[in-house]
């Protein structure tokens, strides 16, 4: 799965979908980034293969929002990215329920 894959995946789901920053959203919605490099193999002196970590953020006033299980079913649709439930947070300034995944992704002609 590339970046590309991911973002189009996640357009999928439904609610707005944002790279990195979403100022002013108002609705429920999706934010996602890539932060990091996971594990990577380097040989003769030259990386080789790497992966690419980062987050899918979804912000929610619903209680059991059923969007929950859309992006969880999105991402077991494709075997190119590996992925987790990182946390769950009620965030009491805004009202929203967020929820955080972390995710990784083959990084080889990425970035």
């Amino acid at each position: 799965m590339t970046l590309q894959n991911l973002k189009a995946l996640l357009l999928t789901i439904g609610p707005p979908v944002f790279h990195y920053f979403a100022t002013g959203q108002t609705g429920n919605y999706i934010v996602w980034a890539e932060d990091g490099e996971g594990d990577a193999v380097n040989a003769d002196g030259q990386k080789v293969e790497r992966a690419l970590t980062g987050t899918i953020d979804y912000f929610t006033k619903t209680e059991n929002d059923p969007v929950v299980q859309q992006i969880e079913a999105a991402l077991d649709s494709d075997d190119g990215i590996a992925w987790q439930l990182n946390s769950v947070q009620y965030e009491q300034d805004t009202g929203y329920i967020h929820y955080e995944w972390v995710w990784e992704v083959d990084g080889s002609g990425q970035v």
